[in-house]
């Protein structure tokens, strides 16, 4: 039976069991009706790093949660957040970035329920993914671990993966919840957003997650939201998440992001991380005596995570498959994720009888995952320059650069240029190392490493029929397009990513995967960069709605590559175009799709809706569905999408809730978002609710029509918000406070003193066979690191200590030695 149906079988088997288990809230009821005080609020922080507490007294275990999304990162030995101590060897599956563009919800499924096996085997309750941040920019670090520029598609991946998971009765955590879009300053930036750009763009993949496939717990993020710290904002945590959504789960902090912890429990944020935190859980206890904090409050906390510790201790059936098997499923991914973007003349598939040059050094030391939490040991490792040879190619290689350093070699690319003047086809691997995108810190440009652009043009100028292949976890700008005759990008395609590459380039595999994020031709054309990264602590996202394709379609700016774009082998015809009205603002979709090339492949269809003449500003069009059909050479398949009121709606701020113009819709089928094959009108009875809002739009012409580069004039952006924004930038002779970083009080005597021993310490983490990329994240997490979060290195800082710091950070210095030397 081949391992997709294994996959799907064994996920569909332990739904039911799945749901089962899942009902523990009356049991979890009962267990904290016999606790005390002191146990209920025990429960709000963790036991240690990875675990949660249990009430041994009760017969409540502690349960172990752990790193993911694309793989188990469950450490062995010492404890960190950031991938730098060993973790037991597991399944590298290709990133986010990667299995996006496969636009394959049955793919993330089957990924899921081997996340899932693993766990089981690993005795892991919970792994901590899928992450469902919008990729406003790609200049964010952690772009990566994402999927998508566009948030139906992120949701869409995020349930499935959730679901495979969570079948296999393991948890996941949805995250960072919410508007976590750079890495610059993530533990205190406050993201300033609009209302309706917040709804529509940033808590939509969110939303469908939630709603589809209920994740056992959400995981808040660092940063502010519009002024409030997620970890206790209320309307996001409860208002919108809970009683909107209808989220049945937990909210866990992300790793030192607790703000506040009693306004934390009131606001619905459940479980602190990492753990123990007695300062806190005090806090809590003496919040309930004092009744600044209602005990049923603190109840429905503990409720919540007593009922996640039962499920994550029910009995789990023995994973069905092996390593083996996961590696097989890696390496299926990442050929269905991979995006052809350039095959000029057919050159691709190669028919395997050429004198091939495989040159750089990613060939042999392939860049397969990102920097970070993320970072997995894999059980396996290929590579492409292997694969090619077991594959019976004849190859010679070069190195071409140097990944230790990414300087220019000039006698390593004369070397490379030699050989691929003497053979019959040259492949360049190159990309993005790690130094360059990574979590902890955001990028700098859109380039390669110079010595990559320099070998690939050299090698196209004595040769034609140069194949580059691509390494990164987001967009590059590629000078030497135009040169290349062939451009394949695996973004980080897992442990099993050479052998797909060769699969690929061979023919064994027909390239399917689309891009799930635009790749502009330069970073200026992208609507975010003026604002990326923030004044101080503030970012102002003034380009609102557009974000990715959304911009670049409605103000017809040329990318380098569209969203949503990917060549094939073959080609496909698209015909008959029905839409079928099913009332209430549904409609059934169907079209036909042929295959009228040479040899068998898939199609991503893509259905876009088109508001034509709005009376409230929109984007040119938006996804609003995808169904991939593969198909032999000459066959016929039928695609089917379901559009419903969302499918139409916009977010009315005046309204509070999801509303229709009346008017004219286009329902587009695209092969990307630049690509429309067949398209149709109808006609909507509106709600009329756009009244609301045309006397706050009708100055709004920056966003109405977008300018190229975009702009958006100060007035402008305050009337869509609503409000001032604030600058964020720290004032002369402004206090200090426990959300101040390690870089702001570097220069007073106390932060001087904390940064030498926060550098002793990390330095004893950081080995001679560390990854320089590691170093590099660790000292910028260090510096941007809220004096609060300290209580995340160890020995259980209290807040008083917290506070002395703060105190002598201000110049109080007998204030802040008496607290330092005063114990709680």
């Amino acid at each position: 039976m081949p391992i997709g149906i294994l996959f799907a079988d064994r996920a569909e088997k332990l739904k039911e069991k799945q749901v089962i288990n899942m009902n523990n809230r009356d049991q979890a009821q009962q267990l904290v009706s016999q606790m005390t005080l002191e146990e209920k609020a025990g429960l709000c922080s963790g036991k240690n790093f990875w675990q949660l507490k249990g009430v041994e007294r009760l017969g409540l275990e502690p349960i172990m949660v752990t790193d993911g999304p694309h793989g188990l990162r469950k450490q062995a030995g010492s404890a960190d957040h950031l991938g730098l101590s060993q973790s037991v060897p597991a399944t590298s599956f290709p990133t986010a970035s990667a299995s996006a563009c496969s636009f394959d919800r049955d793919l993330l499924r089957r990924m899921g329920v081997a996340l899932g096996e693993k766990c089981v085997s690993e005795n892991v309750a919970v792994i901590l993914g899928p992450g469902a941040n919008i990729k406003r920019s790609p200049m964010c670090g952690r772009n990566f671990e994402y999927f998508s520029e566009d948030p139906y598609l992120t949701g869409e991946m995020a349930a499935a993966l959730i679901d495979g998971v969570q079948s296999q009765g393991v948890g996941t955590s949805l995250k960072h919840y919410a508007v976590n879009n750079q890495e610059k300053r993530r533990m205190t930036s406050d993201s300033v957003v609009d209302e309706r750009t917040l709804r529509e763009i940033y808590l939509t993949g969110f939303e469908k997650a939630v709603r589809q496939s209920q994740p056992w717990t959400v995981m808040c993020s660092y940063n502010k939201i519009n002024g409030t710290y997620a970890s206790d904002h209320e309307e996001l945590l409860t208002r919108i998440l809970r009683d909107e959504w209808g989220f049945e789960g937990l909210v866990v902090s992300d790793w030192g992001a607790v703000n506040a912890r009693v306004a934390g429990v009131r606001a619905g944020m459940d479980l602190q991380m990492p753990g123990p935190d007695n300062s806190s859980d005090e806090a809590i206890v003496e919040a309930v005596r004092s009744g600044d904090l209602s005990e049923t409050d603190l109840d429905r906390v503990a409720v919540r995570i007593t009922e996640l510790i039962l499920k994550g201790q029910a009995g789990k059936d023995n994973p069905v498959h092996s390593d083996s098997d996961h590696n097989m499923l890696a390496a299926e991914i990442a050929r269905q994720s991979a995006v052809l973007l350039k095959n000029d003349k057919g050159l691709l598939p190669l028919n395997g009888d050429e004198r091939v040059a495989v040159i750089g050094q990613m060939a042999q030391t392939p860049r397969y995952q990102g920097a970070g939490s993320s970072r997995i040991n894999p059980a396996y490792l290929d590579n492409a320059l292997d694969a090619l040879k077991a594959d019976g190619v004849q190859v010679d290689y070069a190195q071409g650069y140097n990944l230790s350093d990414n300087a220019v070699d000039e006698k390593k690319i004369d070397e490379a240029c030699q050989l691929a003047a003497n053979c019959d086809v040259a492949i360049v691997f190159a990309g993005l190392p790690d130094a360059y995108e990574s979590e902890g810190f955001d990028r700098t440009d859109l380039a390669m490493p110079e010595s990559h652009d320099r070998l690939i043009e050299a090698v196209t100028a004595v040769n034609s029929k140069t194949i580059v292949v691509l390494q990164c976890g987001a967009p590059v700008v590629m000078p030497w397009q135009e040169r290349v005759a062939a451009i394949l990008i695996m973004y980080l395609g897992g442990q099993a990513g050479g052998q797909a590459t060769s699969d690929l380039l061979l023919g064994k595999a027909n390239p399917s995967g689309k891009l799930a994020e635009t790749f502009p031709q330069k970073l200026e054309d992208c609507p975010s960069t003026p604002w990326f990264g923030g004044e101080g602590n503030a970012v102002h996202y003034r380009e609102g709605l557009y974000v990715g394709y959304r911009y670049f379609d409605t103000a017809k700016v040329k990318p380098a590559f569209p969203f949503g774009f990917g060549l094939s082998y073959t080609t496909f015809d698209y015909s008959d175009l029905t839409v079928e009205s099913l009332g209430s603002y549904k409609f059934r979709v169907s079209a036909n799709i042929t295959n009228d090339g040479q040899v068998a492949g898939s199609e991503i269809a893509q259905l876009y809706v088109r508001c034509k003449a709005p009376a409230v500003f929109r984007a040119d069009k938006a996804l609003k569905g995808f169904a991939k059909v593969h198909l032999e050479p000459g066959e016929t398949g039928t695609v089917t999408f379901e559009l419903d009121q969302r499918s139409f709606a916009y977010y009315n701020t005046k309204a509070k809730g999801w509303c229709i113009e009346g008017g004219d819709y286009e329902i587009l089928l695209a092969q990307s978002s630049d690509t429309v094959r067949l398209s149709e009108t109808i006609q909507l009875d509106g709600d009329g609710q756009e009244q609301l809002l045309l006397a706050d739009y009708k100055d709004l012409t920056d966003y109405r029509k977008p300018s190229v580069p975009f702009k958006v004039r100060d007035a402008q952006f305050e009337q869509l918000l609503g409000r001032t924004p604030p600058d964020g930038i720290r004032k002369p002779g402004e206090a200090y406070t426990v959300n101040s970083t390690l870089s702001d009080i570097q220069k007073t005597l106390i932060g001087k003193y904390l940064l030498s021993q926060a550098k002793k310490q990390t330095a004893g983490m950081i080995g001679e066979d560390t990854d320089p990329t590691q170093a590099l994240m660790m000292e910028a997490v260090l510096m941007e690191m809220p004096i609060r979060a300290m209580k995340m290195t160890g020995g259980n800082v209290s807040d008083r200590q917290l506070e002395a710091i703060v105190d002598l950070a201000n110049g109080h210095v007998v204030r802040g030695l008496r607290k330092a030397l005063t114990k709680d």
